[in-house]
């Protein structure tokens, strides 16, 4: 990371530009390209944001930043692998459960959803058939009380 910092220090002082002036065009903190150039990478939590300062920091200087992004690679590859593979199998295991939990929404819960959907068809399948059960007993079971269909006048109400 030393290499980068010093990279990247010299350019910016090769062609004049001041850190103040460099932060302001590449809209970051005057802070963070310092530490950049000292090669204080423990204060970067994020080493994808690192990552994306060093490049934008390199195309403003006018560096290759291909190149210089594989020296970080290089570097974020030696620190990690110093990594033991306990430690590694007990993070990747942690995650495993983390995963696991389910937290249920009423946003995104999609059961509930479908039972109110499958309950409010039955209810109305179930009113469709009483309707037609009502339909048929009235006009074809049940004999017609209309009085305009009586007879019974004719015989003299016999």
């Amino acid at each position: 990371m030393k290499d980068i910092a010093e990279k990247l220090k010299s350019a910016r002082e090769a062609t004049g530009v001041s850190i103040e002036e460099a932060a302001e065009d590449l809209n970051y903190k005057v802070s963070q390209l310092e530490e950049i150039e000292i090669g204080n990478y423990k204060n970067f939590k994020d080493k994808f944001l690192l990552k994306t300062l060093i490049t934008d920091y390199a195309k403003y200087l006018g560096l290759d930043a291909d190149e210089i992004i594989d020296e970080f690679n290089d570097f974020v590859f030696e620190s990690t692998s110093k990594i033991p593979l306990d430690d590694i199998a007990k993070a990747s295991k942690q995650k495993e459960k983390r995963r696991d939990v389910k937290i249920k929404s009423p946003y995104t819960a999609t059961e509930n959803k479908n039972n109110t959907s499958k309950i409010l068809i039955i209810v109305l399948v179930v009113l469709l058939v009483i309707a037609i059960v009502f339909f048929c007993y009235n006009y074809f079971i049940k004999p017609d009380k209309n009085p305009s269909f009586d007879v019974s006048y004719l015989d003299g109400g016999k």
